[in-house]
């Protein structure tokens, strides 16, 4: 990605081939001392293997603001859009994200 700085306000740019994004279901997460790691999965139903689709390595500083733009992210949608209901059930099987190990 390329950013320039102009009058204190980071410019972001999105190349074309990054516009399209990657679809994830499922997020595996690993930390150490000095980095998060994030892997985004893509699971299909019924398929015993799952690749993961793109890796996401970040301090630990940043991983915390994502979680609070997140937090922040969801509250604005949920007020907007109603409660997003977790653990969802779908043939009797957990779908989705999960803060589980």
């Amino acid at each position: 990605m390329n950013g320039k700085m102009m009058n204190g306000k980071l410019q972001i740019e999105l190349p074309e081939e990054v516009a399209e994004g990657i679809y994830a279901n499922l997020v595996a997460i690993a930390h150490s001392p000095s980095e998060f790691v994030l892997d985004f999965v893509r699971a299909v139903p019924g398929v015993p293997k799952a690749k993961v689709q793109t890796r996401v390595i970040m301090t630990p500083i940043n991983a915390k603001g994502l979680m609070k733009a997140l937090e922040d992210n969801i509250k604005k949608y949920e007020s907007k859009f109603g409660e997003i209901k977790v653990g969802e059930k779908s043939q009797g099987k957990t779908i989705g994200f999960s803060t589980e190990e």
